[in-house]
Order: structure tokens, then sequence, then C-alpha cells
């Protein structure tokens, strides 16, 4: 193979437009509707073969077109608006409150033609990035850079899926280089067993948000390093090691070799967690910290957020594979490997052989998130044994429901609407609900002829794409001809796009084909279908059921109103949320920790039909959707299945169809366009990613970002303070006995309104009453003599012995009558060591 060096000539801009250059080499143009529609307007067919790309858009664009433009005032007045308004976006917020949040994440997902990402948990990333931007959080992004993204997806004859990997265009992305004080690329490394890995570093200016991407592809590299950052999860267990290591590791040391300080780290989930092997490495070089202080100070100031409950999200390593890479990087680091397996094991776990990157996050975090609130709930079930001695409630797992972008995602015309009737400032504005009742102004024949453009614009998209999707494959000019007329662009279309897993039910509507035919086919309220979704290149389970949904849109006699479209990307998901009638849901109940498609959907004004499962519990409502069942779970899954099969064509058969084509006088359906308004003041009033990043504010960034500075004040006193208590905890807590609480009088004869005294003994050992709070634990009694949702209640000090025992009391009054549980137990005064794993914890008895 000849070697040739390669350089890139930019096209040469007049002056008079020259800010197109810096517009396109920021990702805001992506989610800013007034930018595209400038770009569209050089060349509309150019900018629809470019894919919506402008980098590549304008190297594409001939010289007398952009000396036309110069000239062109009207051209050059809706220039000089934009870039008043991309200043105003992007410029550097003054005096931030709170210190540099660094948001890690192993993928992200801005716009089809940067091809970071897989699906959900990616464009959750780059909605966070966004969101960060529009509300001038002081946050950074982390990921890495592939040169080859992730798969394009075509299906065989069989409908078997098959991947490709193309390879990115850096030419093509607006990433810019960092250079280091010398001038030159900023390059960091990671130490592996065989050698050091080097990664150069890149920066995407995300509007005023920096995202900062690791680069493996390097000619001083080895193949297979180079091959890290060839492809998102690509590769076995061996390369995945490698890949969050070079993320985690080389993330932060690419921060820090940037001149940056973050006061907190976000792990977007578990693939990032190695980031605290970094941070406590540069605690202890820079700042002058031990090895447990620096996990101390690490572990109160990092932020983790679990986005799944399907073991495949939750990864593991074998401890032997783990260790052989902490060793190469002990030297560097001076983390002891077996401290990072202890971390990323459960407490009091040595048996097991293998490492969870879940359980390391959640350790090294004191402050961690599920994406619902069920979520929440499910994720406190799975890792109580983090937190062994707690009850599950209190586990310090938290929720913080996920939200979209709503101007990327927002189609033209809705988005139109909004600001018409809301205002230009509509996005502060939706979280007041006056402003969000004027969405009942919109006139519903103008919302239902805006609707049915979208779904248009729907049916002409998937056209399209099978007619693609059918010439790639060889198929007759007849075959393709026929492309042309799928699809009713006048009857229900219901959409259902997710990753094509097994517990997300795919073929749920496939249970019974007759039934589902007999949908299709109604004579006066026919329904037809569009399914779109990747399975992950080793799910076989999951190409199995894109192939049973292919197989069935075969069927004679379906009349092309069942279809799947091959590679689900951005610009599909935009068509379809946009579009359909209907965004269908069918996750097992508890699996899907919060689904943002439906988000999408509704914000468009598409009613959503789902299983009450993740974010669709918070967002349902009879006004604006459908529920799937009422919640049931059900042991045998084969039953479960055919239960809610049944549940859902009687819904679509008795209630969706009838209400969609219920059209008095032939004109617009009153009803569904209710529940359209409905849907989009839910979802706008809630679900955005606006609201969603201020919360993460509000609640972890601002106390996280406080915390850090009060912990490291001082050269870090307070937290080599906090590391001498955690000494003295371990080895005296253990000790620590609470014996069962005792009645002062004869509780057989309460009644509301009644009060009574309850003293309980408490042997400290060597501990002081200051540094320990004993707590009345009570709450209603359910089976077993347990408590739901119990109150603690701290208890006084009344006398101490000499031997270590103290005794304890507090009078109890009975506001309400029922049945009651009570215990007492003992926890370290202060909220210092709420969130600590395993925790000290005590209880009587």
């Amino acid at each position: 193979m000849k070697h040739f060096q390669v350089i890139n000539v930019a096209p040469s801009i007049p002056k008079p437009i020259r800010f197109l250059e810096e517009l396109v080499r920021n990702a805001w143009w992506c989610w800013n509707q007034d930018a595209q529609e400038l770009l569209r307007r050089i060349d509309p067919m150019l900018w629809r073969n470019c894919g919506g790309n402008p980098l590549e858009f304008l190297r594409c664009v001939p010289r007398s077109t952009y000396d036309a433009l110069a000239a062109d005032s009207g051209f050059l007045a809706q220039l000089a608006k934009l870039e008043a308004r991309f200043r105003e976006s992007t410029a550097p917020q003054q005096n931030p409150p709170h210190g540099l949040v660094a948001y890690f994440s192993l993928e992200f997902g801005l716009h089809e033609s940067i091809r970071l990402y897989s699906g959900g948990l990616g464009i959750l990333a780059g909605d966070h990035l966004k969101a960060a931007s529009d509300t001038s959080l002081n946050l950074a992004g982390v990921g890495l850079y592939y040169y080859q993204g992730y798969f394009e997806q075509k299906l065989n004859h069989e409908g078997w899926q098959q991947e490709h990997y193309p390879e990115n265009e850096i030419e093509n992305l607006p990433m810019k280089c960092v250079r280091g004080a010398d001038g030159e690329p900023l390059r960091i490394s990671v130490p592996f067993p065989d050698g050091e890995c080097h990664a150069q570093v890149w920066v995407l200016s995300v509007g005023g948000i920096s995202l900062y991407l690791l680069d493996a592809n390097l000619a001083e590299n080895p193949p297979h390093y180079r091959e890290l950052t060839a492809r998102l999860y690509g590769g076995d267990h061996f390369m995945r090691l490698r890949q969050e290591l070079l993320l985690g590791v080389g993330g932060f040391r690419a921060l820090v070799a940037a001149g940056l300080e973050p006061s907190v780290c976000h792990m977007n989930e578990g693939h990032a967690a190695f980031l605290s092997v970094a941070r406590i490495e540069f605690l202890m070089k820079q700042k002058g910290l031990g090895l447990e202080t620096a996990a101390e100070v690490t572990a109160r100031s990092n932020i983790f957020t679990t986005h799944t409950p399907v073991p495949a999200g939750n990864e593991t390593f074998a401890i032997t594979l783990v260790e052989e890479h902490l060793k190469a990087l002990e030297p560097q680091s001076g983390v002891p490997p077996w401290k990072v397996i202890e971390w990323g094991r459960a407490p009091g776990d040595h048996t097991s052989h293998e490492l969870s990157m879940t359980i390391l996050g959640l350790r090294m975090a004191h402050r961690s998130n599920g994406v619902s609130e069920l979520h929440g709930d499910v994720a406190r079930g799975m890792w109580q044994h983090v937190w062994p001695s707690h009850l599950r409630d209190e586990l310090p797992i938290r929720h913080v429901t996920n939200g979209v972008h709503a101007p990327t995602w927002l189609s033209p015309e809705i988005l139109a609407l909004i600001q018409h009737y809301i205002g230009t400032d509509w996005e502060p504005a939706t979280a007041n609900r006056a402003a969000l009742a004027r969405i009942d102004d919109i006139p519903g024949e103008e919302l239902w002829r805006i609707h049915e453009m979208a779904r248009n614009k729907l049916i002409v998209t998937a056209r399209e794409a099978v007619e693609k999707q059918l010439s790639a494959r060889n198929a007759t000019r007849a075959e393709i001809a026929t492309a042309r007329s799928l699809l009713d662009p006048c009857i229900l279309t219901i959409g259902f796009a997710r990753r094509a897993a097994s517990y997300k039910r795919a073929t749920l509507l496939l249970r019974d084909p007759a039934r589902l035919e007999a949908l299709l086919n109604h004579k006066e309220r026919p329904v037809q279908f569009i399914f779109a979704g990747k399975a992950h290149p080793a799910d076989n389970h999951g190409k199995d059921f894109i192939r049973q949904v292919v197989d069935f849109s075969h069927r004679a006699g379906i009349k092309g109103r069942f279809l799947f479209l091959e590679n689900y990307d951005m610009r599909v998901a935009r068509a379809l949320v946009q579009g359909a009638d209907i965004w269908l849901n069918t996750p097992v109940r508890r699996m899907e920790a919060s689904g943002t498609s439906g988000m999408k959907a509704a914000m468009n004004g598409v009613p959503n039909a789902s299983i009450l499962d993740g974010w669709w519990c918070e967002g349902y409502t009879p006004e604006c959707g459908w529920a799937i069942g009422n919640g049931e779970e059900y042991e045998d899954m084969d039953y479960g299945n055919s239960i809610e099969s049944a549940a859902l064509y009687r819904l679509l058969e008795d209630d969706i169809a009838p209400s969609f084509y219920e059209r008095p006088g032939g004109g617009a359906p009153p009803a569904w366009i209710a529940m359209m308004k409905a849907s989009i003041k839910m979802a706008l009033g809630f679900f955005t990613s606006r609201r969603m990043v201020l919360e993460y504010r509000d609640k972890f960034y601002r106390p996280a970002s406080a915390e850090y500075a009060r912990i490291m004040a001082g050269g870090g006193s307070v937290a080599r303070a906090l590391q001498a208590q955690r000494t003295r905890l371990d080895a005296h807590w253990h000790k620590v006995r609470v014996e069962n609480p005792i009645a002062g009088s004869d509780l057989k004869g309460l009644h509301t309104g009644d009060s009574f005294e309850i003293t309980c003994a408490v042997h400290m050992d060597s501990l002081k009453p200051e540094e320990v709070s004993v707590e009345l634990c009570i709450g209603p009694a359910v089976a077993g003599n347990q408590a739901r949702s119990p109150e603690y209640h701290p208890m006084t000090l009344k006398s101490a012995k000499p031997d270590g025992t103290h005794l304890y009391a507090i009078t109890v009054p009975c506001p309400e009558s029922g049945r009651f549980a009570y215990t007492a137990r003992a926890v370290p005064a202060g909220n210092d060591w709420n969130a600590s794993s395993p925790g000290y914890v005590s209880w009587a008895g």
C-alpha cells in the first residue's frame, strides 16, 4: 500500500458571508431551524444530497453561488440576524453558579451526520449537552471519536440484519484539534499491559459547550490500539475494557491537559466509571492528598446515572482482566488494583470473579439516579446489596426523569405554532402553566392541517427509503415501482421505532396475525404501521424480531400497510415522531428505564399508546394517550404477552381507531385534536431536556460543586478530617450495638391523641455520643412486621455509663389510628455518611 499524506482544502468564502464557516463548525446549527433554513436556501437540492451535513455542503457549493450570495442583500440580512443570535447563544457564561461539570459518555447523538451514537443513550447525552448550552451551564462533555462510528443497517432478502461500517470523514465533522501551550496537538496516553496507548484530543463545539473527544487512530499506535476508537460498541470484552479505560482515565487526563479542573464528574452509565482512578491520581499528584483522602473527595463530588435494568447495560469484566490492566496503570495512577476491584464489587463480596462497572460507579458517586420515577425504584431494588444495611426506600439512588431537546425534535410547523401562541421565548415559558394553556388557543383545523403535512412527509420518507432498500437488493423495476404507492397518506399511521431488543417486544402485535390483518384492512377504519430499529450486532434474538416483522410485511393482502425501514437514525426518527398519528411502545414492565422517543412524539402532538413503564407512568393521563393494561406484572412471560397483546388489539379496535376516524361533518376529529393539544402541553411542560438539566443543576451539580469546594478548602483539610473520621468509623462501628427499644407503658390501649415513651440502650464502644445519632424508625406495618416508608425521628440521650452504654428516649405521639411497626437504629451523626457504601447503620436486635 502506498503511503500518501492528506491535506484538506476549504472553500474560499467571500468576506461578507464568511460567518458561514464559523456557523457550520459549531453543532448549534443542528438544533436551530433558522440556521438550517438559511443553509438550505443556498441550494435546496444540494443540501438534500449532502444529507444535511453543512461542512460537506459548503465544500460542494460553487464559487459563483458564493459570489451571488455576498451581493444578495436579503441573504446578508438573514445571515446578520442569525449571527447575532449565535453570538448571544454561545457567549461564555460570566461568574457561573457552580464549578465545571465534566459529563462523560461513551456516545453522543447530536445529528445524523455526526455518527458518534447508537441510540437512546447517546441521543440523551447529545440532548443533555444542547440543553446545557441553552441554559448556560458550566459543563464540558467527554467522549471518544469513532472513525467508523456505529453501523449502518441493511437487511438481506430474508430480512436478516447486516452491518456495514463506513468511515466518518473527519473533514466533514465540526471538530478541531485541541492544542497545548506549545501550539502542538494535545495528546494524552493510557498505559496498557502491552504498551502505551496514545490519543489525540479533539473538541467539538455544541453551542456554548465543548465536547472533548479522544482519538487513538494515530500512526504511533499499533493497529490494535488504533481500533479502540474505530467502532462504537465494537469488539469483545477485552476491547470494551480498553475503550472504557481510555474514556474514563484518558478523558479525565485530557481535561487536565487542556487546563481544566472539574469540580464535578457526571458518569452517564457505567462505561465511564474508571474516571475515578484518574481523578484520584490528579488529587494525589496536584493537590497533595493521600490515596484514601483523594478517594473520599472523588466519591463526594461524582454523580452516576444508571440508564437500564437490562444486564447488557450493566457491564461486568473478569477480575483477572481488570487487574492486569490496573497493574499497568498503577505506577502512574498510584491506585492499587485491589482497591478498584473492591469498589467494583458489592460490600463483603470477596469471591466474585467479575467487576461490575455499575457498582463501581455507584460506590464512587455519593449522588446517583435512575432516569424515571419507576426506574429509580427498580434501581434501588437491583442495587440494594451495595448498601446492605439500608432500607430500600432510603438508598442514595434517586431519580431525574429524562427529557428531550425540544428545538431538535419539534417539526418546523409545530415550532412556529408554539412561537406564535406562547412567544419567541417559549422554552423557559413552558414551565408556566398559564403559558402552556395557550396551546389550547390553537385552532383545531390549523393543528390538524399541520399534522397531515407531517404525516405526508413521513410517508414520502418511508417510500423513498423502501425504494432505496429495494434498489440496493437489485429488485426488479416492477418491485421498485410498488414502493411509490406504499402506505396511504389518509389513514391512521402508527409508529414503532426503537432498539430491537427482546424486552421491547416489537412482535407483540404479531401474536394474532389474522386479527392484525383485519385491523390493517378494515373497510371503515384501516390502520398502517411503520417500524424501524437496529439490533446490536451480537443480539441474534433482536435480529430475529426484525426478521419476523419483515416476514409479516411480505404477506399477501396487507396492501403495503406494514413496513420496516432500514437504518434507523436521527433523520428517520424525526420523520416518525413528527408524522405518526400514534406512538406505540410495548416493553416488558420495569425493563424500560425511561424511553424518550414517546416524549418526542408527544411534543409534536402525537398521542402515545404504551405499557405503563418508564416515563409513561408519569406522563400518562386519559387526556393525552392510552395505557396498555393497568401496570400489571407477570411472572409467566408468555402468559403476560398473551394478555397484553389482546389488550393492545382491543385498544386499537375499540378506542384508538374509532377516535381517529370520528369526523363530525367530515372535518377534523375534535376529540383527537384535544388529545394532540394535551400531549403537547404534557411533553413541553415536563419532559424536556431543559427541565432535566436544570433539575440536575439544582439537585446534583450545585450541591456536589459546593461539596467539592468545602472539602478542598484549606488545602483539603476538611477532606482529611472526613477520611480520619471514616478510619475511626471503620475501626469501631462494627462494635456499635442497639438493643431492642422498650415502651414505657402498655401499648395495647392506645387511642388517637395518646402518646407513649420509648427508651433504647445503645453500646458505642469507643465512639462518642456526638459521633452517633440514634433514631426511632416507625411507619405503617406491613407483612412480616415491617414498616412501609418509615419516618426517622432522632432520640434524645438521657444517660451514659462509663462502659459505653447510653440510654436514649423519645416520646411518640399517635396522631392517627392504624397498625404501626417501629424499631431503633444508630447511624453516624450529621449527613456526611448518608450515601457511603456499605454505610454505617446498626439496627436494634
